[in-house]
């Protein structure tokens, strides 16, 4: 029997580019690890099946799914029951099914002692998702194209955050649409060629602690297209610097929105006043822990 804790993640930005030949779009983000955890329980069986304990139909859980795509790849024989335990909404923008997928394949690597090197978990996770191949590399890492180039980074300076989802559902099919209606605004010239220093400098301020040049530096695309949509996100954004927030945006295509205080008692404070949204406090992974 072997147990997993599959991460949930937040990104410190979101920069939409360009749409890709192939229906994709390129992006550009900084994701990290948070210590929220699914869990996976992986062990012998006849036949591959996944128990979640969700109204997800089996043949679309991301983990069956992984699990299915490593036996066929490796030309396994032998089945595998995998028992998921969700503590990370589903729809929240924090990466929950595609963490899920990547630890089945990397549990599955060692369940089934097949020895493919980080390349390889990495390439078959391409296949099931976007955000599946950064969490072969966390905790923390720069990522771009469509999401499987993946670039690690060292932060070394953990930081409390306060997790807040509304209870709204958010299409990332949608936000995707709507950009591409305005895509002049995130695919000039400027953003591209200062993408680099421009991170490198994100990065420095998040390591600092400088979160009011972290803000002017660079956002989430998705943000104020959903905030249009769904009000509530940008109160829950006010709500988290009005109650004490260094630093608050949403993650990914939303509709979760996080804030960083300086202590987890404050985030502990902030959260009183945002229930009865789901809420979380918790701290960002780094490479020492």
């Amino acid at each position: 029997m072997l147990t997993l804790k599959a991460p949930a993640k937040i990104n410190w930005f979101l920069n939409v580019l360009d749409k890709r030949s192939d229906g994709y779009h390129d992006i550009v983000s900084l994701m990290q690890w948070v210590d929220l955890y699914d869990s996976l329980v992986i062990e012998h069986s006849d036949k591959v099946e996944v128990i979640a304990g969700s109204d997800i139909r089996t043949e679309d859980n991301l983990v069956y799914k992984a699990a299915m795509l490593v036996k066929e790849k490796a030309a396994v024989n032998s089945g595998v029951r995998i028992v998921l335990k969700k503590e990370i909404p589903m729809a929240a923008g924090m990466g929950g099914g595609s963490s899920d997928a990547a630890f089945t394949v990397m549990g599955l690597n060692r369940h089934w002692g097949l020895n493919m090197d980080l390349h390889e978990l990495a390439g078959l996770g391409a296949m099931l998702g976007s955000d599946v191949p950064f969490f072969f590399h966390g905790p923390a890492s720069i990522i771009e194209g469509r999401g499987e180039v993946v670039s690690p980074v060292r932060i070394g300076r953990s930081h409390a955050v306060l997790l807040v989802k509304p209870p709204v559902e958010v299409s990332t099919a949608w936000g995707y649409s709507e950009i591409d209606k305005q895509s002049s605004a995130f695919s000039s010239a400027e953003v591209l060629t200062k993408k680099d220093d421009n991170i490198k400098l994100f990065c420095r301020a998040l390591e600092d602690g400088d979160f009011a040049l972290l803000s002017q530096i660079r956002g989430n695309d998705f943000e104020p297209l959903i905030v249009s949509k769904y009000p509530l996100i940008g109160d829950i954004k006010h709500g988290l610097l009005k109650r004490g927030a260094l630093f608050a945006a949403m993650s990914g295509s939303g509709p979760t929105v996080f804030g960083v205080f300086a202590s987890e008692q404050r985030a502990s404070e902030a959260m009183r006043h945002m229930l009865p949204n789901w809420c979380r406090v918790v701290k960002t992974v780094i490479h020492d822990e």
